[in-house]
């Protein structure tokens, strides 16, 4: 597939989303999609070939900085609940509450208390929101060692991507192993029927992110619209189950 294909195809996929989203407004729904996985998966891309054509009045991209002293005090999803969308909007979180559960479990930034209540909380906290009538997606990126290698080295040597980096990404590397235990878990823990994990294979950034457009129109629009577009691959996109931990679909 050349190039222009390529561009010809997401277009095709963008504008299925812009009818899904006009549908969206005039229906008044609420939606929120979160993005995680490990440092250079792929998550800035994903949202950007989301967003590109999407409404800017009606659509929120929130990537939040560390926690101020304050907010450390306050109840933890506080800082969040003033960023979901109101009717007719979607907001698109760049990493989530869930950063308790991944950065902050490997790095030490909360204790291991504060995030056995974050597991146990979080899939009460998420079905309170669905039962008022919000819309979630939630998407982890896998991506492979040797793939986040090349991407974190791009970072460090393409003056476009400087502003990318991270104090984090040194840690991506040598603390793998930790981070998957951390994802382990926060998958069991937290995919749930009301609110799974859909798990997207993303070395190959492209096809990612075209599957990631068809999850979305698939699980929001009305028929008509998704059948615009093709279903998802489940070989690249698929809803978490237990077996995925050990059958290769997620990288280890």
């Amino acid at each position: 597939m050349s190039k222009n294909d390529d561009d010809k195809d997401l277009e095709r996929h963008q504008l299925a989303l812009v009818h899904w989203q006009q549908h969206a407004m005039e229906t008044n729904q609420r939606v929120l999609i979160i993005f995680e996985g490990r440092d250079a998966a792929g998550k800035d891309g994903a949202i950007r070939a989301v967003t590109e054509h999407l409404s800017v009045r009606n659509t929120k991209v929130v990537a939040l900085a560390k926690p101020s002293d304050r907010e450390r005090s306050q109840w933890f999803f506080q800082r969040y609940v003033s960023f979901l969308p109101a009717s007719g909007e979607t907001a698109i979180f760049n990493r989530s509450w869930y950063n308790r559960a991944g950065v902050e479990r490997v790095m030490g930034f909360s204790t291991p208390e504060e995030q056995e209540v974050f597991l146990r909380d979080v899939p009460v906290f998420e079905a309170m929101q669905l039962e008022g009538g919000l819309h979630i997606v939630k998407f982890w990126l896998d991506v492979s060692k040797t793939e986040q290698a090349v991407r974190l080295k791009e970072r460090k040597t393409d003056p476009l991507k400087v502003l990318k980096t991270s104090p984090l990404d040194d840690a991506a590397q040598a603390k793998w192993d930790g981070y998957t235990a951390a994802r382990d878990e926060m998958l069991r823990r937290t995919s749930t029927p009301v609110a799974p994990w859909i798990c997207v294979r993303s070395d190959k950034k492209k096809i990612a992110r075209l599957n990631i457009i068809r999850h979305l129109v698939h699980a929001l629009a009305p028929a008509k619209i998704a059948g615009e577009i093709e279903a998802p691959d489940p070989q690249v996109l698929f809803p978490f189950d237990m077996a995925a931990l050990g059958d290769g679909r997620l990288e280890r």
